[in-house]
């Protein structure tokens, strides 16, 4: 535990530093919320708190995987990761002390998120917060377990592109946007299935705080089975990463 909050210290310093980078990752939902909570462009049947939970869920994505595994990749093929490849911390600590790292920052994000949400009409007390709190940790670990899986075994080049394309193809069919209920049929089970839409169900529950009183288990209500598909993914992504991930580039 010592050496994974040692690296885990020493991650969020490296990110502190690359602060261009953490700006990056704070605008773009930031925009996203702006735009789509104040105009009508999204169907009717997509209220805000479906907004929110949904751009909540694209900061988890776009900081876990597309940012962390980007930076991993090209940490990689610059040689920085040898070092700690020789160091008693291994695979598996490193990969959980770089997830750590990007759930502080998206514990952040989500606070401004949110506030920003209030000033557009969303109300706070509607809000189950320590299921938003456990979803958003492990949607962390899940899309970090995903980059970091690329991240270490790809060439940098490579990896950028396939952190960037997976993006684009959960933004799009993964239950984010647009939600499982609205796409097709096979499409919409195949959300169902992926660590997107689980994220956006479970969010979109837990921010709107409904059907969570009076279910037989912890009150998750209708999202019980979404809350299972997106704790296997925290639990399989990591161990897939730390099995996979390789120091050198």
């Amino acid at each position: 535990m010592k050496l994974v909050l040692a690296q885990l210290r020493m991650e969020l310093i490296t990110l502190a530093r690359n602060y261009e980078q953490l700006l990056l990752v704070v605008v773009i939902p930031v925009g996203v919320l702006l735009f789509f909570g104040t105009t009508d462009v999204l169907p009717e049947s997509v209220d805000l708190a479906r907004v929110v939970s949904s751009v909540v869920a694209l900061s988890v994505m776009s900081t876990a995987m597309v940012s962390l595994g980007i930076a991993t990749g090209f940490e990689r093929s610059y040689g920085v990761l040898k070092r700690i490849g020789v160091t008693p911390l291994g695979r598996h600590r490193l990969v959980w002390a770089k997830a750590g790292s990007v759930g502080v920052v998206e514990l952040a994000q989500a606070a401004l998120l949110l506030s920003i949400a209030v000033g557009l009409g969303w109300s706070a007390s509607d809000a189950s917060w320590w299921r938003t709190v456990l979803a958003m940790l492990l949607g962390t670990a899940a899309f970090a377990g995903i980059g970091l899986v690329l991240a270490g075994r790809l060439r940098a080049e490579v990896n950028l592109a396939a952190q960037n394309g997976l993006y684009l193809l959960l933004l799009a069919v993964g239950g984010v946007m647009v939600p499982a209920s609205e796409l097709p049929d096979g499409l919409a089970t195949v959300a169902r299935l992926l660590p997107s839409g689980a994220l956006s169900d479970v969010l979109e529950s837990t921010i709107n705080a409904r059907s969570l009183a009076g279910d037989w288990w912890f009150g998750l209500g209708a999202t019980t089975g979404a809350w299972i598909v997106l704790a296997v993914w925290a639990v399989v992504a990591p161990a897939v990463a730390g099995k996979l991930f390789r120091f050198d580039g």
